[in-house]
Parts: C-alpha cells; structure tokens; sequence
C-alpha cells in the first residue's frame, strides 16, 4: 500500500514538473500545489521534488520553513490562522484567542484529536485596520469578536 501512495506521489509530481517546469523557478509553484493538495510537503514530496528539478533537498526544506503557508508536517483539514501584529492586540486579539482555545480545546501550534482542525499565527493578514483578523484557509474574516470567532469554527467542525 505504502509503496502504491509513493508511485501516485511520484507520478502526481511528475506531472506539477511538466506544468511549472524543471528548473528553480518551478520550485514555489510545484509546493503549492503539493501543499495545496495533501495540506503539506512530506519528506518523501521533498525528495521527489529535488530529484526532479536537480537540487538538493536541504534547499527544497528550506523553502518550506521559510514560507508560513507551507508545512512539512501533517496539518489539519483547516487552517486557522490568527493576525498577532500590534494593531489586532489593540484590537481584542487575545479575548478572540482565548475564546477560540476554549471552543476547541486546544493551543495555538496543535492540531484537534479529529485532525479537522490546526491553529497557527500568522504575523499579518494586511487587515489591519479591520483587527483583530483570522484566516481560515483562504478565507479572511475581519472584526472579530470572541463569539463570531466561536461561530465560525462551529460552522468549520459541522
């Protein structure tokens, strides 16, 4: 079984390679594509990628830990990422934060038990005269208070 996921990650690869190029430059657009479908960059996607566009892997990890929105550990089906810049922490962020800890019991870095849902910091959504801002995927909810918090992760866990 292990085996057959690989040959499909491989192939699924391959085909990223033929559609971004194998150079580089293609290295950005074949991770978001790998993120966006299996919600992060395995090792052995990492490996995959470096061999087909010639570099080493450590370069590969080095792009995944230097951008936020890509991970190389397994994540939860949905994102949630919190604004922490100055202006959402004028604005409410930590009652937003503690009452989203509180309905998912869980802390910012984990992951819930059914592994629905991950929470994550972001240091700025640009919203910033909207504080305090969360990111839910590719979705930015603005003004937030502690119960729309709570009302949005009801409507994600449903």
């Amino acid at each position: 079984m292990l085996i057959l996921e690989k040959n499909t990650l491989t192939e699924e690869i391959e085909g990223y390679v033929k559609k971004y190029g194998n150079d580089r430059s293609a290295l950005l657009p074949i991770l978001q594509a790998v993120q966006r479908e299996h919600n992060y960059v395995s090792d052995f996607a990492q490996q995959e990628i470096a061999r087909m566009l010639d570099i080493h892997p450590v370069e590969v990890f080095s792009v995944i830990s230097f951008y936020s929105f890509l991970n190389s550990e397994p994540k939860g089906k949905n994102i949630v990422r919190l604004c922490r810049t100055i202006i959402c922490d004028i604005s409410g962020k930590d009652a937003v934060e503690n009452a989203i800890c509180r309905e998912l019991k869980i802390k910012f870095g984990e992951t819930t038990k059914d592994k629905k849902i991950t929470l994550e910091y972001t240091n700025c959504l640009g919203m910033c005269d909207q504080g305090p801002a969360m990111m839910v995927n590719n979705k930015v909810y603005t003004k937030l208070t502690p119960e729309r918090a709570v009302e949005i992760l009801k409507n994600i866990k449903s």
